[in-house]
């Protein structure tokens, strides 16, 4: 039985807020956790971003759930060096509970400290040394390198009892298919099915079979249709925005331009809206026979407690019943 877990959003709720939801996602049923890692949110409407490398240890310790995070390497706001610590103290202290999703990043979140902000190949050619230069350091090497990062003498003291998984985040087969060779297993988010399964087929075309697939399924889920279109569309629209856009994109304020012409019929796909949970648990039924070990609800609402509660109390039980 694949594990249904809660996606935890820095970039709608506060700190403290959030986690007080991830703890009533624990009571509602919920299995896993996850989040991303911003330093801006997408718009003001969504109006928050805390430091979640901070907030995982809360998280970690105020739960029993497992976590994930999407975060990036690359050597802008983190060096591969102070990321693969920062995870190695999580592992340290919450022993197979966290795994990561090393992504070629946003200018959203990287550009604030003021370097150069490459193009899309450069990003993910970074992403694959960083990577390997994390293994080495958990693997307890001393790790010197020169190359598009650079590391002198690193070596991590508090080594973790296993590593954290390296679960590589794609959006596209292109993505996918490349992350297929070096990567413990593959991230996606929701998308329309004939989409999600060609990134699927291209991640284990390029070496992923046999490899776990995690899912972050966006959804909309509200009182009414309408209810969840509205919450869909003022929290989310930026979605909806090809990958290539999204990732050049350097301020909140630019997110919410570049939206203004997504209406509220262009999300659907991308976002799964609806009233009813019945729907939701056949979508969730289809994911499970794509072979998504772990998917990760991501309500883009602001109306979490009731969602948490009809999921906790009718489709997390009718999952579980297969």
């Amino acid at each position: 039985m694949s594990r249904i877990g809660y996606h935890c959003s820095h970039e709608q709720f506060a700190p403290g807020e959030l986690l007080r939801l991830v703890q009533r996602a624990e009571d509602a049923g919920f299995q896993s956790a996850m989040c991303s890692d911003h330093y801006f949110p997408w718009s003001e409407a969504q109006g928050q971003s805390g430091f979640a490398w901070s907030w995982l240890g809360a998280a970690l310790q105020a739960t029993r759930l497992s976590f994930g995070v999407v975060t990036v390497p690359g050597g802008w706001r983190y060096h591969p060096a102070v990321l693969a610590q920062a995870a190695a103290t999580l592992c340290a202290m919450f022993p197979g509970r966290f795994w990561m999703a090393p992504g070629s990043g946003e200018a959203l979140n990287e550009h604030v400290v003021a370097e150069r902000w490459p193009p899309k190949p450069e990003r993910n050619a970074r992403l694959r040394e960083a990577v390997e230069i994390m293994r080495a350091l958990w693997a307890g090497e001393t790790v010197t390198h020169h190359g598009l990062l650079h590391v002198e003498d690193a070596k991590l003291s508090t080594l973790p009892p296993e590593p954290p998984q390296v679960v590589g985040p794609a959006l596209t087969p292109e993505t996918a298919q490349w992350l297929g060779g070096w990567a413990d297993g593959l991230i996606t988010t929701a998308q329309p099915r004939e989409k999600l399964r060609a990134i699927v087929e291209a991640f284990r075309r390029g070496g992923g079979e046999g490899k776990p697939l995690f899912l972050q399924a966006q959804l909309a889920f509200a009182r009414t249709e309408a209810e969840a279109l509205r919450g869909a569309h003022e929290q989310w629209a930026p979605v909806s925005l090809p990958s290539t856009v999204l990732g050049d994109l350097r301020l909140p304020k630019q997110f919410e331009d570049a939206a203004k012409y997504v209406r509220p019929e262009d999300l659907p796909g991308n976002i799964r809206i609806s009233a009813d949970w019945e729907r939701h648990v056949e979508w969730l039924h289809e994911d499970v026979e794509m072979g998504f070990v772990e998917i990760n609800l991501h309500n883009v609402t602001r109306e979490q407690d009731r969602f948490l509660d009809v999921f906790g109390e009718h489709a997390l039980p009718a999952l579980a019943q297969g």
